[in-house]
C-alpha cells in the first residue's frame, strides 16, 4: 500500500517525468472547463429568487414589498427578480458585486438585520449603497430592460416625459435619482 501511495506521490510532485505533455495539456483544458463549468453553475444558482429569499432576512422583508409592485406582477407577464435589479449581466462588474454582497452574508452570520427591528434600523445606510451603485453605473440594472431609446414620451405623464427627455437624455440624472422606491419601501428619510 505504501508504494502504491508514493508512486502516485511521484506522480503528482512530477508529472511531465510520468505523463506526456499531450495528456496534460488536455487533462487541464478538460479540468478548467468542469471548473469553469461548476464556477458559472454556482453563480446562475446565487442569482435565483429561491437563493435570494433562502433567507429570512430578505424573505420577510424585502421581498413582500417587491410582491407589491409592478415589477412583480403586471399586465406583460414579465417579473423582475432579484438579481435582475441588484447584480449586473456582463461577467466583471457581476463578479464585483458578488463579492460585495459578500459582506451581507457576514451581516447575517452575525445577525446584524436577522430582525425585522435591525433591518428597519439598517434600511436606510443599505438603500443607501445600493442608491449609490445604480447611481454609479448610470442605473445599468434598469437600462437593460427600459431602453431609453425605446421609451414613448407619448404615453408617458407630461411631468415624466419632460423629466425623461431632459434630465435623463442629458445624462444630468440617471433613473435611480427620480425612481427610488420603485421595488422597496423607501426608509424613513426624515432625520436626513
Amino acid at each position: 500500500m505504501l508504494r502504491i501511495v508514493k508512486r502516485y506521490w511521484d506522480v503528482l510532485r512530477q508529472p511531465s517525468a510520468h505523463l506526456s505533455l499531450g495528456f496534460l495539456i488536455v487533462g487541464s483544458f478538460i479540468a478548467g472547463i468542469l471548473f469553469w463549468g461548476g464556477f458559472n453553475t454556482a453563480m446562475d444558482f446565487t442569482n435565483t429568487e429561491k437563493f435570494c429569499t433562502g433567507c429570512h432576512e430578505m424573505r420577510d422583508n424585502v421581498y413582500p414589498e417587491l410582491q407589491r409592485t409592478i415589477h412583480f406582477t403586471n399586465r406583460s407577464g414579465v417579473r423582475a427578480k432579484c438579481s435582475d435589479c441588484h447584480v449586473p449581466h456582463n461577467w466583471t462588474d457581476k463578479m464585483a458585486r458578488k463579492m460585495q454582497a459578500s459582506k451581507e452574508v457576514w451581516g447575517k452570520i452575525f445577525g446584524t438585520i436577522d430582525t425585522r427591528e435591525k433591518f428597519e434600523e439598517h434600511r436606510l445606510m443599505l438603500a443607501q449603497h445600493e442608491w449609490r451603485r445604480l447611481k454609479a453605473n448610470n442605473s445599468l440594472e434598469c437600462r437593460n430592460c427600459h431602453q431609453f431609446e425605446s421609451m414613448d414620451f407619448t404615453r408617458q405623464s407630461p411631468r415624466a416625459a419632460n423629466a425623461h427627455s431632459t434630465h435623463l437624455a442629458s445624462g444630468q440624472k440617471t433613473c435611480i435619482d427620480c425612481h427610488k422606491g420603485i421595488a422597496h419601501t423607501l426608509p424613513d428619510m426624515s432625520g436626513q
